[in-house]
Parts: C-alpha cells; sequence; structure tokens
C-alpha cells in the first residue's frame, strides 16, 4: 500500500475511535479535498507532498474534536449544487434533499413563484432555481451571517435574499396570492434535546431549535404560507420526526390547505409535510 493509503487508513481508525460512524468515508473526503480531487480517483495519485501529510494531520484532528467535515473543506452538497458552508450557517443535511425532491417534482409553470423561508445557506432556494431557472426564487432568513454563504451560493442564479423574520405576521403583504410554491426548513429541535456534537457544538442554535415542542417557527410558517400562495400553490415543510402529526394537525386546523400529507426522509423517517392552497372561493 502506497503512504498515501496508510495515511488514509490511519485516519479512519483515529476517527472512528473518536466516535465517528463515518469515519472511512471522511477519511477520504479529507484526503480528496486536500489534494484536490475526487474520493475515486485517490488510488490513482502518486505520494504527495510532505506538506499534504502536515495538514491532513490537522484536519483529522479537528475532526476527531468533531468539527464538521464541511467546516473542513468549506462545502456541502445538496441534490445537484455543491454549497459554501463554514461557522455561522447550517449545515444541510441529505434528509432534507426528499424535501427537494417532492418540490422538483411538482408540475410548477416555467416561471413559477417560489419561497424559501429560513434559508440559511439558500440551499433549497438554489437547488429549486437550477430546477427552475426562470423562476423567481425569494430565499429569506434573519441571519446576516447565513445570508452571507447563501449569497456566495446564489451567485449565477436568479436568486433573490432577503433579511427578515419569518415570525413577522404581515410579512411581505405584497406577495398575498401569488406564490406557487412555498417551502422551509425551520428551526424545529424541541428545546432541550441532546444532539450529536457537530450539531451541537457548530451549527447555530437559532437555527437549530423551535421551542419547547420545535412547532414555535413551524406556526408561523404555516401562516405566511397560507396568506401567500395562490389557489392551488403547493406547501412542503420540514420537522422533527417527533412532530409530524402535529404538524399535520396544525396545517389542517387552518383550513385554508387540502391533500395534507405527511411524508418521510431517505431513511424513512418522519420528516416533512406537504399540502395544497385550497381554492379562496
Amino acid at each position: 500500500m502506497n503512504p498515501l493509503g496508510r495515511a488514509i487508513d490511519s485516519a479512519a481508525a483515529l476517527l472512528a475511535e473518536a466516535g465517528i460512524y463515518s469515519a472511512r468515508r471522511d477519511a477520504e473526503e479529507l484526503a480528496a479535498h486536500l489534494t484536490g480531487t475526487e474520493r475515486g480517483r485517490l488510488p490513482l495519485l502518486d505520494r504527495p507532498g510532505d506538506e499534504f501529510f502536515e495538514r491532513y494531520h490537522d484536519v483529522v484532528a479537528a475532526r476527531c474534536r468533531r468539527v464538521p467535515l464541511q467546516h473542513l473543506t468549506g462545502t456541502a452538497a445538496f441534490g445537484p449544487v455543491t454549497l459554501c458552508v463554514g461557522p455561522g450557517v447550517f449545515i444541510p443535511r441529505p434528509e432534507t434533499e426528499a424535501l427537494l425532491a417532492w418540490a422538483t417534482a411538482l408540475p410548477l409553470s416555467a416561471r413559477p413563484v417560489i419561497v424559501d423561508l429560513c434559508t440559511g445557506s439558500g440551499a433549497l432556494a438554489v437547488a429549486l432555481a437550477h430546477h427552475w431557472p426562470q423562476a423567481r426564487v425569494l430565499g429569506v432568513d434573519d441571519s446576516e451571517t447565513a445570508l452571507a454563504y447563501a449569497r456566495q451560493n446564489a451567485q449565477g442564479t436568479a436568486v433573490d435574499l432577503v433579511c427578515a423574520d419569518v415570525t413577522t405576521p404581515d410579512l411581505f403583504p405584497e406577495l398575498d396570492g401569488l406564490v406557487d410554491l412555498v417551502v422551509a426548513n425551520p428551526p424545529y429541535i424541541p428545546d432541550g434535546s441532546l444532539l450529536e456534537p457537530e450539531v451541537a457544538q457548530h451549527d447555530p442554535h437559532h437555527a437549530l431549535f423551535g421551542g419547547p415542542d420545535g412547532m414555535t417557527v413551524i406556526t408561523a410558517v404555516v401562516n405566511l404560507a397560507g396568506r401567500w400562495l395562490r389557489p392551488g400553490g403547493m406547501f412542503g415543510v420540514e420537522h422533527d420526526d417527533s412532530t409530524s402529526g402535529l404538524t399535520v394537525e396544525l396545517i389542517g386546523s387552518t383550513g385554508l390547505f387540502d391533500k395534507v400529507v405527511a411524508r418521510a426522509d431517505l431513511t424513512g423517517r418522519p420528516r416533512f409535510v406537504t399540502a395544497r392552497r385550497q381554492d379562496r372561493t
């Protein structure tokens, strides 16, 4: 085995001892990042220089301290896009790709109006803009730090980004009845929940916790969607895996939506709820 392969094996063992379940993948991802290649091409590389091994030792040590892999590489894959991420912004999760897949399967017009609430890094907004390049896509977040990342990620797209608090009841009245799709991945973890170190120590708490039952921001998002969506417009909101029933009940109780459906993520866990805005007549 070449020196790079031995270094990766050693790193994977260290990461596993640190309690990281994706130890082998992370060891390879870090090596690929530092060598500027893809994981699958690592066996084809010649021996990297001594500088690589020094840097590799440092990033593996940081990952062992449970610094997120995405903070060390500076990027996170989400559906068809690769996003810039780092300290101060929520790292998009693969679970949210189920919400993205649902949204992109909708038969919207070629120029839909789409709003992504609690956009964070802009993950959903940017991915949806790639799917509908002629759409008007609005991403909303109340964190300037998060929006700085979103602006990088939205370069080259028609995504508009706005700093605003989605719990403001009369937010953007000019959108009333005009939106085709509202999506949201809001803070929804119940206060006091135990989280992995990567999340608890590095994701902004403001983007994680949604009140005692995790429903505070979801409630605000549902109210905005009910006001903004045109008749027949679609709505999808992510939630904690313990609050699917509460989210379905909340959306149904407004009397504004039909076709309310609880949906699972790629691991089979309840993850988001979708609904259609009823005709106002």
